[in-house]
């Protein structure tokens, strides 16, 4: 409402200040008479403002997109190379997929199936698992747990923990994590003692870091290319920022 009115009162100075500027020294209007002229334009064209706040709200978001693209090139080399993170799928593949996901994320639980689908269906994908625990305390727990698997369990070999792990029904935690280790063969002694490793939450605050430096603040986040894709949009419309990314090398072709 307030954003509304504010436009409402930029376009009204706008059209008073054009007004008065357009008339002749010798047919100056007062400013009452110069308002209700603007008033009644307003009155029967309300579609003004509502076009204003679209106009305002899309180049917001293009700026917005325009920030983070520039602040992924700028990072680049860190969001494709930590090697604290799981990579499944073709590790020298010609296109990276990187995940920002929380275990006890509903909308990550959705997007799992999708990125099997595209690991499954496509052998030259790069697939970067970031955790990213943002939801819950526990998230951070399980994030803790994830990263000292990775430890043991290599590329795609993380993968049957992962899945387990994120298709639990209900809250994801520390001994939920454990339970999946355990059940996916880790050896529970290494990762007792890897868990103690003072660098598992060095690498947790690094991927925090980088995710608010992004503006990513909701998972899952996709990174491909120089583009952020917020949200679980479905194994059809990351399939085709791919497809695009091998075409033009951008997430859209023009």
């Amino acid at each position: 409402m307030f954003l509304k009115r504010f436009l409402a009162g930029l376009a009204l100075g706008a059209c008073v200040l054009t007004v008065a500027q357009s008339a002749s020294a010798d047919e100056q209007m007062s400013r009452p008479a110069i308002e209700a002229i603007v008033k009644d334009y307003l009155m029967k064209h309300p579609e003004v403002i509502t076009d204003a706040l679209n106009a305002m709200q899309a180049k917001q978001e293009a700026d917005a997109a325009d920030r983070q693209k520039q602040m992924v090139s700028e990072n680049l080399d860190t969001i494709l190379n930590a090697p604290q993170n799981a990579v499944l799928g073709n590790p020298q593949g010609d296109v990276t997929l990187v995940e920002f996901f929380d275990y006890n994320c509903g909308y990550c639980k959705r997007g799992l199936a999708d990125m099997i689908k595209l690991l499954d269906t496509d052998k030259n994908l790069r697939v970067e698992l970031r955790d990213y625990p943002i939801l819950a305390p526990g998230s951070i727990e399980a994030a803790n747990v994830a990263l000292a698997v990775k430890k043991q369990l290599k590329g795609d070999k993380f993968l049957p923990f992962h899945q387990e792990l994120l298709a639990t029904r209900g809250a994801v935690d520390k001994d939920r994590a454990l339970q999946v280790a355990q059940d996916t063969g880790v050896d529970m002694t290494k990762l007792q003692s890897d868990l103690g490793d003072a660098s598992l939450r060095k690498d947790i605050a690094a991927n925090l870091q980088l995710g608010d430096k992004l503006g990513i603040n909701g998972t899952p986040s996709y990174v491909i290319g120089s583009e952020i894709v917020p949200g679980a949009i479905g194994y059809d419309a990351l399939k085709a920022k791919i497809d695009s990314m091998r075409k033009c090398g951008q997430t859209v072709c023009g």
